[in-house]
């Protein structure tokens, strides 16, 4: 009994950690880390303005121009949900009944809107956590958003860590061409 009573405590409880930390960090330190390590001083980092259509395409994920003396960059700091280990179903795709698991990730663009970087940098799934190294995130490096990209094809698979491969590669894919779309506008 008592046994019983700390699982359904501990199950409880590791439901409000989750829940509570649902807010993602738009200033992560790994981003100025990164950005250190290319000699970027920031003079400024700004939102960049979503045109209706783009801001329907992105749920809590926002765009932001970094700009200093020389150079412009361009990151997206967002979320990309999965399903449990259980797997998903069509009543939680949308992932608001608080059973998602999620990972928190940016990428940094240059001023053309090409892939630099790509990093985790909040893991919070049971599986996949194999799609945080560094390593694998860099075969994202590089794309421009005129090609899809499809996991198992052009991104490594990763066995395990299914659905973290295909969610970060659907996001960046998206996120990568939405960016080209306002650099366009932009212009």
């Amino acid at each position: 009994m008592r046994f019983t009573i700390l699982l359904f405590i501990l199950l409880l409880s590791d439901r409000i950690v989750v829940n509570a930390q649902d807010a993602i960090n738009f200033a992560p330190k790994l981003l100025s880390k990164e950005l250190n390590s290319l000699k970027l001083q920031v003079n400024s980092m700004e939102g960049i303005p979503l045109t209706p259509d783009v801001a329907r395409q992105i749920d809590r994920g926002k765009f932001f121009r970094i700009r200093n003396a020389i150079t412009l960059y361009y990151t997206y700091i967002g979320r990309v949900n999965s399903c449990r280990a259980g797997g998903c179903t069509a009543d939680n795709d949308n992932h608001s009944n608080g059973d998602s698991e999620y990972f928190d990730y940016f990428i940094l663009f240059d001023s053309d809107g090409i892939v630099q970087k790509v990093r985790v940098f909040n893991y919070r799934a049971t599986h996949g956590a194999e799609i945080t190294a560094p390593g694998w995130l860099n075969q994202f490096t590089g794309y421009d958003g005129e090609t899809g990209l499809s996991a198992g094809k052009d991104i490594d698979a990763i066995s395990g860590a299914t659905i973290s491969v295909a969610g970060i590669t659907i996001d960046v894919e998206m996120k990568t061409r939405l960016l080209q779309i306002l650099i366009k506008e932009a212009k």
